[in-house]
């Protein structure tokens, strides 16, 4: 169906050029991963299907649009080949049309049907959004029109599914936007940018079997009768004046069904954890920030409960997401320093973070950012102490130097039963020095201390560019205080050695590593999965045109 819908916008813009002098603008953009997978039971490297007996997997997309006279077209091609994105320890392959869209501006009408992507406020009740590494493409397939009210103001609509790989998911999609500008004067310094929105998702009748036939096996106290529909509301607001800026969101769900996996769930003998329930759910959100002469500051606070919102009740994890919650950790860099990163909590989570920095000088500056997120019941989820001093010498060298002081709780984001809190003290330093404007080399130096989890650890990178566009680079860690065994049930030191090329030439950069990384979390913007050790070969292409 996708193919033959691409087929006739292909042939309409090749019509549509012979007949008008304005031939329009043509852009696109390919990514490619490739990987070998070389099986190594030191690290855990073994019994997934890729290590086991394919030995190969990788991904390709390819963007193809195309604009003339106010009008859009777009095509994505998609291709996996026993690609582990979809499920870390599995194999998934397939391939086609993975994305469509046509966009028509009439006026002060803006019309769009395909899959398409979109979010009202913050997208804590809707986000439609693509993130690759984490085999996210929760795009609208449906229609959309936005109107403009005046220039400051416009309204917008969509209904649809959402796009599950090359498929979409049973159950609807439909929402309303609001947003709009005002300008208190010429001489009073004072703008808002007000927003509401509404969201409405049923459930479909298969769907809605599961969940019956689920409720029927639990026990007369945990029981519900399931309402098909859920309806959420969004109210927010940018409050600005002069140097400060004041953002504003409030968003609420009616009874919707999701599963709780820390409920605990009635059993004829004792209980067991994790039950869907029905509940109202809320998220109230803050940010304040300042920013004048030398010093920035901004601070944020977000308190959840029961903002799981999903297309189907029935999925878990990351699949099927309708919105998405802004995460307030520090989003980290550094390979040690984001080892742990904590995913946006949807089920009770009251989080805080504050952000400092200060220039001293032209050439020194520092930074102090602090995080701390709870459940709403008090219990530690997530704190995290990130300091920061950047010294630029003369445009030859910069360091960049600080400590972290973390606190993380498996149990909660990993899933894992009966461990402590990962509490970690985390040392790092980052030096380029410029031999001349595009001959460099960049060393980083990061060290951490934690009796939890791995144990510490020891990281170390060389990066050396030279001005033809190539990059050389190598780096390990090393588990200098090991606590977990390996496969053989044996605790022992490891390392985890990298060794890379990169090529930057123009809009293409290609690159090729020889890899071994530590089982770990990885993140996205608050989402965040746990993936196993890699233990292979990586090719890497992007270019645009």
């Amino acid at each position: 169906m996708n193919k033959g819908i691409v087929i006739l916008l292909l042939q309409f813009v090749i019509n549509l050029s012979l007949y008008t002098q304005d031939r329009g603008v043509f852009s696109g953009a390919f990514d490619t991963n490739a990987n070998i997978f070389l099986r190594d039971s030191s690290i855990n490297a073994i019994n997934t299907p890729q290590y086991d007996h394919q030995f190969f997997g990788g991904e390709a997309w390819l963007n193809l649009n195309y604009t003339i006279n106010g009008l859009t077209i777009g095509a994505r091609f998609d291709m996996f080949n026993n690609s582990n994105l979809r499920n870390p320890t599995g194999s998934f392959s397939g391939l086609g049309i993975g994305r469509w869209y046509v966009k028509k501006k009439l006026n002060k009408l803006e019309i769009s049907a395909g899959y398409l992507y979109d979010q009202i406020g913050s997208g804590f009740i809707f986000r439609a959004f693509e993130t690759r590494p984490l085999f996210i493409d929760n795009a609208i397939y449906g229609v959309s029109a936005k109107y403009d009210l005046g220039k400051s103001w416009h309204v917008m609509g969509f209904v649809g599914r959402q796009k599950n790989a090359f498929e979409t998911y049973t159950g609807n999609i439909k929402g309303v936007r609001l947003e709009g500008f005002h300008s208190c004067g010429d001489e009073n310094p004072i703008t808002l940018a007000p927003g509401i929105g509404f969201v409405n998702r049923t459930i479909s009748d298969e769907n809605m079997d599961n969940v019956v036939n689920a409720i029927r096996t639990y026990q007369q106290e945990d029981r519900f009768n399931p309402n098909h529909n859920a309806y959420s509301a969004t109210f927010y607001n940018t409050l600005t004046y002069k140097t400060v800026s004041f953002y504003s969101e409030v968003a609420f769900k009616s009874a919707d069904i999701f599963y709780n996996p820390f409920a605990l769930k009635a059993e004829l003998v004792g209980v067991s954890l994790g039950k869907l329930e029905q509940k109202k759910g809320s998220v109230f959100y803050g940010s304040l920030t300042y920013a004048a002469g030398n010093i920035g500051i901004t601070t944020e606070a977000k308190r959840t409960e029961n903002f799981n919102f999903r297309i189907d009740p029935n999925l878990q994890l990351i699949r099927g997401l309708v919105n998405y919650l802004v995460p307030l950790n520090r989003q980290n860099t550094y390979r040690l320093t984001a080892r742990y990163s904590p995913a946006a909590q949807d089920i009770s989570e009251m989080a805080f973070s504050l952000d400092i920095k200060y220039k001293l000088s032209k050439a020194l500056s520092v930074g102090l950012n602090y995080s701390d997120i709870n459940t709403l019941e008090g219990d530690r989820l997530f704190k995290e102490v990130f300091t920061e001093v950047v010294y630029k010498h003369q445009r030859k060298w910069q360091l960049t130097s600080g400590i972290q002081f973390l606190t993380y709780n498996q149990e909660v984001y990993e899933m894992k039963t009966e461990v402590p809190l990962v509490k970690t003290i985390t040392p790092y330093l980052d030096v380029l020095y410029k031999f001349t404007p595009s001959r460099a080399l960049r060393t980083e130096l990061q060290y951490m201390n934690t009796k939890q989890d791995f144990g510490s650890w020891l990281f170390g990178l060389f990066e050396y560019s030279i001005p033809s566009g190539w990059i050389f680079e190598t780096s390990a860690m090393y588990n200098v205080v090991p606590k977990k065994a390996n496969s053989k049930g044996v605790i022992e030191k490891t390392l985890y050695p990298t060794l890379g090329v990169i090529l930057v030439n123009d809009a293409q950069r290609y690159s090729l590593r020889y890899v071994k990384q530590v089982e770990g979390i990885v993140c996205s913007g608050g989402i965040c999965r746990l993936e196993p050790a890699f233990s292979g070969i990586r090719f890497n292409l992007n270019t645009t045109f």
